[in-house]
């Protein structure tokens, strides 16, 4: 049985690693989406990429549930609940409505996949196995803590869905062109999609109150500002004029 202070060393070592990514990511590019460069090992159908990188945080946070104890508490059921809600558009309903043609790269759905195992271990190991006892009494459910974070979670969920469901529609059918995204957030950022995932677990944190849910907001800050920034150099390379005239921040509003 993993002890306690097994798995807060657990969470440092993912903290760290965060650290390191955050830095790496500034000079080593994902080589996926609009970014793909064919440096990261054989492609597959992008749909299929996506499924295989983000359904195992969802198959691992279930098989967790089930084996613990906890299975039928009421707030370990909520916080399930919503980290599930994510990851069943995230695996199973995004890659669905993906339009065109595009592929993904093998290397980045592996290290997709070990981390989003990773972080279901970090999620799920709080949740239901190694939160004191009693310390999400029902009462957690009327804090201010979980009230102000599912707010700030559902917020940025929806911004990232409907800043996803701009980015699908900005191609007719049969075009291949890339177009700079004008609607929503992205009036103020040129990665709004990123933004509302930062938002969104940045909630989760604030809701749940674990160390595990700050690291995976750390984690999700250090992965998406990095590559928010490529993609702003990327856009100003293809869009100058447009950028000019409407300037925008990468990803934090006003900010950054």
């Amino acid at each position: 049985m993993i002890q306690p202070s097994t798995f807060r060393i657990f969470l440092l070592v993912m903290l760290i690693c965060a650290v390191v990514v955050f830095i790496c990511l500034y000079f080593v590019r994902a080589g996926y989406g609009m970014l793909r460069d064919g440096k990261w090992g054989p492609q597959i159908n992008n749909k299929l990429g996506w499924v295989l990188m983000e359904a195992p945080v969802f198959i691992v946070m279930c098989i967790l549930c089930f084996c613990s104890p906890r299975r039928d508490d009421a707030v370990c059921l909520v916080f399930f609940g919503l980290f599930q809600l994510h990851y069943l558009n995230r695996s199973f309903i995004y890659p669905l409505l993906l339009k065109g043609h595009s592929t993904m790269p093998i290397g980045i759905i592996v290290m997709g996949v070990v981390f989003n195992i990773l972080n279901a271990c970090m999620q799920g190991g709080w949740i239901f196995y190694f939160a004191p006892e009693n310390y999400y009494t029902t009462a957690w459910l009327t804090s201010p803590q979980f009230i102000i974070g599912t707010l700030v979670f559902f917020t940025g969920m929806a911004i990232n869905i409907h800043s996803d469901h701009v980015i699908r529609n900005l191609r007719k059918p049969g075009d291949t062109k890339h177009y700079l995204p004008q609607k929503g957030m992205f009036r103020y950022v040129t990665s709004a999609n990123y933004f509302g995932e930062i938002v969104e677990w940045t909630g989760f944190a604030i809701l749940t109150w674990s160390a595990a849910g700050a690291v995976f907001a750390i984690w999700t800050f250090a992965n998406l500002v990095p590559r928010s920034d490529a993609i702003y150099k990327r856009y100003h390379e293809m869009f100058a004029e447009e950028l000019k005239e409407k300037p925008r921040k990468r990803i934090i509003p006003f900010i950054y």
